[in-house]
């Protein structure tokens, strides 16, 4: 698979967790808010690393603003030249992790 198709991979992967979020009834989603969080915060502790940056946290928003958040990682993660292989492989398990 090249960079192409690992790109549509993420693409596809973000898309699906962020319908599947909208989705959830507000009782679903709020057990699955720590996961999801940890997602993140993972994706953001992995760009500071690469980026010679400290680690923050990303600030708990709420679950609405949860997929926002998401989305701004995935962006930074792919503007620092992390491997989209491995971005779409955490969307993927992120997505299947969701109630």
């Amino acid at each position: 698979m090249d960079a192409d198709d690992h790109d549509d991979v993420v693409r596809a992967e973000l898309e699906r967790v962020v319908r599947r979020w909208q989705q959830l009834p507000l009782d679903h989603a709020l057990p699955a808010v720590p996961a999801v969080a940890a997602a993140v915060q993972g994706l953001a502790d992995d760009v500071s690393d690469v980026c010679g940056v400290p680690r923050a946290p990303v600030p708990d928003l709420g679950p609405a603003v949860l997929m926002d958040q998401l989305r701004v990682m995935v962006f930074d993660w792919r503007a620092a030249g992390l491997p989209s292989a491995e971005l779409g492989e955490r969307l993927t398990g992120l997505r299947r992790a969701l109630p």
